[in-house]
This record gives structure tokens, C-alpha cells and sequence, in this order.
């Protein structure tokens, strides 16, 4: 379909095919609501009435004279001043006039007061303003035309804005004209010759990041912003965020891309495609180019903030590595053709439907994104069910976040976070738990980091010593560094203390809570095999220090727990969920502000995937399949029958195709080969199969082993939603047309009509009024909606018309909440001679998840290879020295990458990233995995470290290595099912 053809869709106003129940929106908004600056932020209070200008204006106490005036449609001129930040007062633009005072106070700092009589403008402040204007101008360069901010300049606005219009003051005195540019940061330029130290960016990299990587330099006239110990900015400890760039109110800090492409002539919101947090962004255009990507201020999981990759990491989507043509080939050591989308989509449909023919209908499946929008993985579920005829579905969140679906399920009743990421601001004790904020979810890491300098104690459990630990004016009161594996331990530990000492909140577990799980639980977590002292010996936490950290998550106020994969991709990821819920529970810190269990999703669609019934036993909701009820809705709609069992999760499609009884997958946006655990299994599995269909941007490792290639499209080339870690339901908006034609969602509507299934979509927002009308908790969300409201956070029903921002705030979902004893089993995964040391994963802020997108971008300036860390005595002890290349060796296999000694591990433990693929992460990884959600054991495994004088030696070794895996694994040798049922140390495995 054409963008023309969408937006006359958009605009149909109910007269066409799309029915116009949600579609009577302008498909050609850019989603801005009002974006002013009001100079200063918004403050709670009273109601008080003033006037200024004559006019009589009425706002809160404790805002600002500008702020009110702003409201009142009232311009002020400023250079120091702006609404994400605290007033300053610096620059002296902002005067006014109040009756009855003396002098002219500045605007941005004086509170409303009721009765004042404001006067923002007259001669004498006139005549101030342009006195100040002038001096500005006496030292900053005349180059407006061929700057880089010409048009987008503060200074330039405020010149005019003043009446300047010469300058008595000329260049022949001291001035800073000729200071030197550094451009060494790859996104953005610093020119302290147009820097007129109003402190912005300064006060944003303290304020809003938290960094506190710039300061002022020299004093007086010598004035000039600084990078931290004097050092380009790449070096130095600026993380990228471009909340300095944003600030700057002339071209002192100014994107690269401006100065190359010129300055933006319209603006477009739409979200993030990294990281959960769903910030809200400004693509600012010319024609259908990317000029920049600013935050979004009424964002509301953002507020304007935003990171290095969501901020500056989207040249990828342009990337001259972008596959824009459907490819096919009969074998996988075939090389690619391409051709047309309908050959295409035909050879897909016919070769699915082929092997149906001869092995049943259950012998294909298909894996849905989490970084696509929610509109079409409900397609590619649908798709499955009602095309394919099973309930072959799964999704990534398989491999990440599947406990706290299952965890959260069984005690709170609903399977998602329970808070907003503003809540935080309300915390007196947040309690981290294998989560790093200021890696993963860096915005939220920046929220958290301001509440804890406002006075919040923190309490981190992690075996690795994250920035949180001890960071820039941050530091936690506990660091609970305990053994990887030993999560549930340590939370039994937590819980012991609570218990034994008195510590529960009684009234709230009786109204709130099952007395019998809780008398139940209470009982299990008093045994003094819980204990701190008991558990010692397993987290290797001295038992004080847990002891500690549980009276104050459980006396110090408002607590809140968040925590990240460190948790869930575990054996016993499901038990910590629910070891998790219980804490809450037992000292009533759920539903209400500044407290709750908040999942730290890590893709940007994770929630929505999941909540689009991307799993093999759920619809839509988390409504089992098995419930002929809701399965007769969802028949009524869709028109077809649907299967009553669940179908196969993605170990299990791996094993049936080793054993010839799964032969076809489509595979939407995900990597499988470098993201899952035991690369040799995924890749001998892959290998076993007769068509895969890849849907993706890139050629990825998946895609070796693909039959079928069907172009993708980025986040930049599709109308839909995603769903944030917070539930948050946000817009995405289309900025430029698909790069291959096609957005995915109309791919996958292409397939299922070559499979015979009818879908006849014309735009998402049917997509959205359909999921609405099947999903309770989406009841309310339509783009109308979501339009208005900016944002929407399920359940949006009837109950709920404005979205639920806290969940559980009366009642649980579930009714009373349920307490689950909480069991410690040690991982399978051990230690021994031959494997001494425990290796974890996680991510770093520069790159993310399989590195697909940043690895294609300048990102790379910070990390461009994926590196072990190793405490130094480990290190000591095998001649490893900071850079050495050291081979890797696991039960599952081998790896080479180079070492970085650091003090960050505890003695026993490395820790290495995923984001590159001939790193081989996963080659190591073990298929162990979580009890109840088959999530892979990614942070428990058992290696030996060596240092090797040649990568090549360990390369090689692994090839071959990896071959013969894939030989054995697919039967080659009639050894398949003894590799499977080998011990763990045996020879077979490696």
C-alpha cells in the first residue's frame, strides 16, 4: 500500500472499510501535544492569582514569575533558562518589573506571589535586555549564515526578540574567538568560541543524567565549559546521552548530522525501538530523512531525557547493509537469489505448506519479534493459529523474561510490572537485584540515580560491582555481591529476617493476602536453613550485611524492588519472581507510589510481544488456550478453528527438528543463532530443518541457515505501538517509507493470504480496534486514544479509561495475594577442577542485545569487540594480563575474546557482553534453563580461562569443534540421543 493510500485511510472519518472506529484519526499527525518551554518546571501547590501585563493570570504557588507567564501566553525572553532544568539566573535576559520592589528581579527565579503586579516589558527593560544582548554578541562569532544552528539558535531569536541591532563593543579586545573545536565525540561537535556559559549543559549533565561529566573551567572572562579532567569528550566520562546537546541554546554543542544535513523543517514522535524504557522521541525530517532524534519533553516514560543509542544510534535503519530485496534459494549452501515479493511469499507458502502435507500440521511454527510493533506480532501469532493451525508460537521473551510472566502470574494475579517509572521519585529504599540501570535502561538508571541524591538509600544484589555500587554522587548503603545462582538464597535470607524479627506489615498481608500461603511461606522462611548465617556458605554474603539490608528494605519507608535478567535467566528464575512478590507482599510495598515490583524488560517490545500471545499456551491477555470460552471469541473472529493444547516453546522446536518431526519455522526479528544459549544445538536444529523464513533488516547469523529472506522494516518505517516495561502503550509513527516497500506487518498479511488464510488490514489501527476487541485489558486503547492521551498504560477498559499506572492499588488482580514457598536449589550448572570458574552475561550502554543495530553505528567508538573481565587475582593466576587473548571453555563449548582485568568481579567469577557475533558468547552458554519457563541458564556457567598466544589456534579449534557438535547433534554418527543423556563432564559434550 501506499503512504498515500495509508493516509487517505487516516483520514476517512468512519467512511470507508476500516470502519472508523479508531481510524478516524489523521494518519499525517506528528503526535506533538504542546511543546513549549515554560522556562522553568511545574510546581505542586495552591492556586494563586497575579497579573502580569495587565493580564490577570492564575497558576500554582512555587512556580515561577516566567513559568506564569508562559502559561499566560506571555514570551519572556531567556538564554539560562529552560523547563527541564532547575532556574538559574545567570543570564540576566529574563528581568522584570514588580510593583512595589526594587530593582529588576530575574524572572526564572522569583515565585508567584498573590496579588503581584508584573511588568515584563517596558523601555528600561528594554534597554537591560539589549545592554546584555550586546555583550553576549562582543564575544561570540558573527557567522550566522553558515552556522550550523542558523534558524534553530536561541541566540539569534533572543537578539531579535530584544531589538538588537548593532554591537558598540568590537573585537579588538580580549575575546575567545579562536578556541579550538573538539570533535572528537562521533555524534556531536563542542565549540567553545560560541559558548556563552549559561550553564545548561552543565546543569543537565548533573540534573537529568546524573553524570556529572562537565563543568565550568577557569573563572571570570576565562570562563568556558569543560569536559571532566580536561579531556575530549570521548575520553572523558561523558556517556553520550546528548542531554548537553539538547540544552545548548546556541551551536556551542551541535549534532554532526545537523551540521551536515542542515537544519529540520518538521517533526514527527514516535518511540524507541531499544531498550524497555520506550523513551518518546522528536524525528526531526527533511523530506524523508533523518536530520536528528531529539526527546521527546511530554514523553512520559522519558520526559525528555533519552541515551547514546536511542539519541544518536539510528543511522542503522539507512546502514548500507540493509537487505531491501526478498531473497529465496533451495539449500543453505545455495547462494541467495533475489526476486519479486510475490515469488517470494509463494516459495515461502508453498514450501510451509509442503511440509505440512507430509508431516502434519504441527510440523512448522514461527517465532514473533520483540522489536516489532504489537500490531504485528499479533499478526504472526494469528498468523500461526489461524494459518498455520497450531500453536507453534514463541517469542524471546522465552530466553529473558518468561519467569516474571509465570512468577508474577501466580502471586500477584497479572503478569507485568506493577509501577511507572516515575514512581521511583516517591522511593525511600530501592533494592536492585541482577539488573545494571545505567547499562540497560539508562534513563531510568539517570530517575534512579536522582532519588537516590535526594536522599533514597539503595541496597544492590549483584555478583558484579555495577556503577550503581559506587558511581558519581551515588553510592549504595548495601552491596549484596552475592554468588551467581544463589538469587533465591539470598531473597530466603531476606525474608528470614523480615520474618523472625517482626518485620512484616501484618495488617496489610491480613486484608490483602491468603492467610493460609502466607502461614504457609512464614513457616518455610522462619526455618533457620533460611537463615543469613545458613545461606552464607551458598551467596558468599557475610550474614550482617544481609541482615542489614533487610531491615532497611523493610523499616525504611517507601520500597520498591527492580530487577533485570540477572534475575530470570536462571534455573530458578521463576522462584525468584516469586521469591520476589513475596518480599513486596510481606511488607505491603505494593499498590501504591514509590514502591511495587518493576521488571526491567530489556528489548524495546518484550512486554508487547508478550502480551499479544506470542506464547505457545496463551491468546491474546494470557488467557490459556485450553479455556474454550475465550478460545470461541477468538473463533468467532478469526473464523477458524484453533487447537486446545499448547504448542511447542523454542527448545522445543530445536529438539523435534533433531528428531525429523519439525521442519519449518518463521522466524520474525530475531536472531536465534546468536541470542539463544548452546549455539552448537540452535545451529545443528536450524540445519535439520527443510524452510526457514527469515524476516529481518539484516543478513544475520539466523539467516545462514535460512531458505527464505523476507526484507524488514525499522522502527522508522512503521505506524503501530509498543509496550514498554511499565505497560506503557506508546506510538509508533512512520517517518520515512519501508526501505523494501513493505512494512512487517503487511509481509506477514502477505504470507497468511498466500497460505490461503484471508487478512485484509488497511492500516495498524485496525489491528489495534481488533486486539481491543479481543483483549480485556486493551478494551480502551484505540489510536484515538492514544492520540489524546499521549500514552495509555493497560488495563485500559472500561474500569480503567485512562489507563492504570499502578497496578494492585485495593485489591490484586488475582484477588487475595498469593505467597509461594520459595525452595533454594543449587544449579546444575557447578563448578570443579575441570571448570573452576562461573561466568555471567550482561550488557554494556554502548550496544545492544545481539548488536545488530549499534554494531552499525559509531558506537563502536566505546566497544567494538566484546571482552571477559576477570578479577585480578584470577588473572594473576593464570598469566593473564589487561588485553590478552584467552580461550574460554565450557561443557558446551569454546571461545576466545580478549581479557579486561577488573576489580568489578569477585575472585571466582567472569563476566562478558553478547553483542558481537564472532565472540561467540552463546557457543559456551549451556541449554540448562529455568524449571517452569525453559529459560536458558545464561548467567550460570561453568568455564575455564587460559591465556592463548594465537586466536586463530582457538578459532580453528572451535570450528572444528562446533562442526562436530552439529554432527553428533543431528544423528550424523548415530550418537544424537547419548549426547543427550551424557553427564554433564563427559567427554562427548567436550
Amino acid at each position: 500500500m501506499t503512504q498515500q493510500t495509508k493516509q487517505a485511510v487516516g483520514r476517512c472519518g468512519g467512511n470507508c472499510q476500516c470502519g472508523g472506529s479508531s481510524t478516524a484519526f489523521d494518519a499525517g499527525d506528528n503526535g506533538l501535544q504542546d511543546d513549549r518551554d515554560y522556562g522553568t518546571p511545574a510546581r505542586a501547590g495552591a492556586l494563586v492569582t497575579l497579573e502580569i501585563d495587565g493580564v490577570e493570570v492564575t497558576t500554582q504557588a512555587g512556580n515561577s514569575v516566567m513559568r506564569a507567564a508562559v502559561e499566560a501566553g506571555i514570551s519572556v525572553p531567556k538564554l539560562c533558562a529552560t523547563d527541564s532544568l532547575e532556574p538559574f539566573g545567570s543570564c540576566r535576559l529574563c528581568l522584570v518589573e514588580i510593583a512595589g520592589r526594587r530593582g529588576y528581579p530575574a524572572s526564572c527565579t522569583t515565585p508567584v506571589e498573590a496579588g503581584m503586579k508584573v511588568t515584563t516589558q517596558n523601555a528600561r527593560l528594554q534597554g537591560l535586555r539589549r545592554n546584555v544582548m550586546e555583550l553576549y554578541i562582543s564575544d561570540h562569532p558573527l557567522d550566522c549564515l553558515t552556522c550550523a544552528a542558523n534558524g534553530d539558535c536561541e541566540l539569534q531569536d533572543m537578539a531579535g526578540a530584544v531589538g538588537l541591532r548593532e554591537v558598540r563593543y568590537g573585537y579588538a579586545g580580549e575575546n575567545h574567538l579562536d578556541l579550538q573545536k573538539d570533535c572528537s565525540n562521533p555524534y556531536f561537535d563542542y565549540d567553545p568560541s560560541k559558548c556563552i556559559v549559561c550553564n545548561r549543559c552543565v546543569r543537565a549533565c548533573e540534573e537529568t543524567q546524573g553524570t556529572f561529566a562537565l563543568t565550568i573551567a577557569s573563572r571570570g572572562f576565562a570562563s568556558r565549559v569543560a569536559a571532566s579532567e580536561g579531556l575530549p569528550f570521548v575520553e572523558s566520562e561523558c556517556v553520550s546521552c546528548g542531554a548537553c546537546v539538547a540544552a545548548c541554546p546556541t551551536a556551542t554543542l551541535q549534532e554532526k548530522s545537523v551540521t551536515r544535513l542542515g537544519t529540520p523543517d518538521r517533526e514527527i514522535v514516535t518511540t524507541c525501538a531499544y531498550c524497555g524504557v520506550g523513551c518518546a522521541f522528536k524525528a526531526e525530517m527533511k523530506g524523508a530523512e533523518v536530520v536528528r532524534m531529539t526527546p521527546y519533553k511530554n514523553g512520559a516514560a522519558n520526559e525528555g531525557h533519552a541515551c547514546v543509542k536511542g539519541r544518536f544510534a539510528w543511522g542503522y535503519a539507512t546502514h548500507k547493509d540493509r537487505i531491501t530485496k526478498p531473497m529465496i534459494r533451495e539449500r543453505i549452501t545455495d547462494p541467495w537469489r533475489e526476486v519479486s515479493w510475490e515469488e517470494a511469499i509463494g516459495y515461502a507458502a508453498s514450501r510451509l505448506r509442503d511440509i505440512q502435507a507430509r508431516h502434519g500440521r504441527d510440523a512448522i511454527g514461527g517465532i514473533t519479534s520483540s522489536r516489532c510493533t504489537n500490531e504485528e506480532t499479533y499478526l504472526v501469532q494469528k498468523l500461526i493459529r489461524a494459518a498455520f493451525g497450531n500453536n507453534n508460537v514463541d517469542t524471546c521473551a522465552r530466553v529473558c523474561h518468561s519467569p516474571t510472566g509465570y512468577g508474577l502470574k501466580q502471586t500477584l494475579g497479572e503478569s507485568a510490572g506493577t509501577q511507572t517509572f516515575a514512581s521511583v521519585g516517591s522511593s525511600d529504599v530501592i533494592l536492585v537485584i541482577g539488573a545494571n540501570p545505567t547499562d540497560g535502561h539508562p534513563v531510568f538508571g539517570s530517575r534512579l540515580k536522582r532519588r537516590v541524591r535526594e536522599g533514597a538509600r539503595l541496597i544492590v544484589i549483584d555478583p558484579r560491582r555495577i556503577d550503581l555500587v559506587d558511581g558519581p554522587h551515588v553510592v549504595a548503603s548495601h552491596h549484596l555481591q552475592l554468588r551467581p545462582g544463589t538469587n533465591v538464597a539470598m531473597l530466603n535470607a531476606l525474608a528470614h529476617v523480615i520474618v523472625t524479627e517482626g518485620l512484616c506489615d501484618e495488617a496489610f498481608i491480613a486484608e490483602r493476602c491468603d492467610p493460609q500461603a502466607f502461614g504457609h511461606w512464614r513457616e518455610f522462611v522462619a526455618d533457620p536453613a533460611q537463615s543469613p548465617e545458613a545461606t552464607e556458605a551458598q551467596t558468599g554474603v557475610p550474614a550482617e550485611q544481609v541482615r542489614e539490608a533487610a531491615r532497611l528494605y523493610a523499616t525504611g519507608g517507601n520500597a520498591a524492588i527492580y530487577y533485570g535478567l540477572g534475575v530470570t535467566e536462571h534455573a530458578q528464575g521463576s522462584t525468584s519472581v516469586m521469591a520476589i512478590a513475596n518480599l513486596a507482599m510481606a511488607t505491603g510495598n505494593v499498590g501504591r507510589e514509590g514502591v511495587g515490583v518493576n521488571p526491567l524488560r530489556g528489548q524495546n517490545n518484550v512486554q508487547g510481544s508478550c502480551d499479544m500471545g506470542s506464547f505457545p499456551h496463551e491468546l491474546p491477555g494470557y488467557r490459556h488456550v485450553g479455556d474454550a470460552t475465550v478460545r470461541g471469541v477468538f473463533e468467532a473472529e478469526w473464523g477458524v478453528a484453533l487447537q486446545d493444547e499448547p504448542g511447542l516453546r523454542i527448545p522445543n522446536m530445536f529438539d523435534a527438528a533433531l528428531h525429523g518431526s519439525f521442519l519449518g519455522l518463521y522466524c520474525q526479528g530475531e536472531d536465534i543463532v546468536q541470542s539463544d544459549p548452546n549455539t552448537q544445538h540452535v545451529a545443528a536444529a536450524l540445519s535439520a530443518m527443510e524452510c526457514i523464513v527469515v524476516q529481518d533488516i539484516f543478513l544475520n547469523e539466523t539467516a545462514k541457515y535460512a531458505h527464505v529472506f523476507l526484507p524488514g522494516s525499522s522502527f522508522l518505517e512503521k505506524d503501530g505501538t509498543f509496550t514498554n516495561a511499565e505497560r506503557r502503550i506508546s506510538r509508533v509513527r512512520q517517518v520515512m517509507p519501508p526501505l523494501a516497500g513493505h512494512a512487517d506487518w503487511e509481509v506477514t498479511q502477505m504470507l497468511a493470504r498466500a497460505l490461503g488464510y484471508p487478512m485484509h488490514y488497511a492500516h495498524p489501527a485496525q489491528i489495534m480496534d481488533e486486539i481491543a476487541r479481543l483483549t480485556p485489558t486493551f478494551k480502551g486503547v484505540s489510536y484515538r486514544r492514544l492520540e489524546e492521551a499521549g500514552s495509555l498504560q493497560w488495563p485500559c477498559n472500561a474500569e480503567a479509561p485512562d489507563g492504570t499506572p499502578i497496578m494492585h492499588v485495593e485489591r490484586f488482580v488475582r484477588g487475595q495475594g498469593r505467597f509461594v514457598v520459595t525452595p533454594f536449589h543449587a544449579s546444575p550448572e557447578r563448578v570443579n577442577r575441570r571448570y573452576p570458574l562461573l561466568l555471567t552475561t550482561g550488557r554494556i550502554l554502548s550496544q545492544y542485545n545481539v548488536g545488530a543495530q549499534t554494531r552499525r553505528t559509531d558506537n563502536v567508538v566505546w566497544h567494538d569487540e566484546d571482552r571477559l573481565e576477570i578479577h585480578p587475582d584470577d588473572a594473576t593466576e593464570r598469566g593473564i594480563r589487561e588485553g590478552d587473548w584467552v580461550g574460554i571453555e565450557s561443557r558446551a563449548g569454546h571461545t576466545v575474546l580478549r581479557a579486561r582485568v577488573s576489580q568489578r568481579m569477585q575472585p571466582g567469577v567472569v563476566y562478558t557482553t553478547f553483542h558481537f557475533p564472532e565472540s561467540g558468547a552463546n557457543v559456551i552458554t549451556t541449554d540448562s534453563s529455568d524449571w517452569a519457563t525453559n529459560c536458558p541458564e545464561y548467567k550460570v556457567t561453568a568455564v575455564q580461562v587460559q591465556a592463548v598466544e594465537q586466536r586463530s589456534e582457538w578459532q580453528a579449534r572451535y570450528a572444528a569443534f562446533h562442526e562436530e557438535q552439529i554432527g553428533l547433534l543431528r544423528g550424523a554418527d548415530g550418537r544424537a540421543d547419548a549426547l543427550a543423556d551424557a553427564p554433564a563432564d563427559s567427554p562427548v559434550v567436550g
